[in-house]
């Protein structure tokens, strides 16, 4: 067997609620699922939904601080219900799509918002605004044999403690099962990918020092600072 070049990387995880380690895969994200904030864009809330993705690298856990990144002058928060997923599937129903999750958490899709609006602009694709280095704050993850599969909770987010966005689950324009369910008719998804399912209103900029205090009801929390 032949010798790595150099020492792999160390596996992305996410901890579990009562203990254990969620392995991450890949990061997908669906875009403009709640529909305040696809108006608050400018954009049509009636597109079917689609995806882009964030290296497993990109995550952040335990409250870990966030450094601000370069290249960009509006650094911006995304509140977001994530979803891991547990169980391999492809071209899975809406029917059977819950069965593939094995639990939730509370996480931030941060956004390069200046590189995005120019890349949009330029017809070109999105990844430097939203896959760089801790792009992606993710909370404890509840396993859904706890909790259930939440479909309405208030979803909130605040900076330095002054609330910027809320909403509720409820309002998501594309279903957990429906999300999983269209994205597994393009890709594979198989356990340890997590499925970030798009923010409310409110997105806004924040800087240096700022502390980022995500909820979900009945799912949990996610927390950092921008340092």
């Amino acid at each position: 067997m032949a010798d790595f070049l150099f020492e792999p990387h160390a596996p992305v995880s996410i901890p579990i609620a009562r203990g254990g380690l969620f392995a991450v895969r890949r990061v997908y994200c669906v875009g403009r699922n709640y529909a305040e904030h696809i108006r608050e864009m400018g954009n049509d809330e009636r597109d079917p939904p689609f995806f882009f993705a964030k290296p497993a690298d990109a995550v952040v856990v335990g409250g870990a601080p966030l450094p601000y990144p370069p290249q960009t002058q509006d650094l911006q928060h995304e509140i977001e219900l994530v979803v891991a997923i547990g169980k391999d599937g492809a071209d899975i129903s809406v029917e059977d799509a819950l069965d593939h999750v094995y639990g939730y958490a509370a996480g931030l899709d941060m956004t390069r918002r200046d590189i995005q609006a120019s890349a949009k602009k330029a017809g070109r694709p999105w990844e430097m605004a939203k896959a760089f280095d801790y792009s992606a704050p993710i909370g404890t993850i509840e396993p859904a044999s706890v909790i259930g599969h939440p479909t309405k909770g208030a979803i909130s987010f605040s900076v330095n403690g002054a609330v910027r966005q809320t909403g509720d689950l409820a309002e998501q324009i594309w279903s957990v099962a429906e999300s999983i369910a269209y994205l597994s008719g393009f890709v594979t998804l198989k356990a340890g990918d997590i499925i970030m399912t798009g923010t409310p209103a409110g997105v806004s900029a924040v800087v240096q020092g700022d502390v980022l205090e995500g909820s979900i009801e009945g799912v949990g929390t996610v927390r950092t600072k921008i340092i």
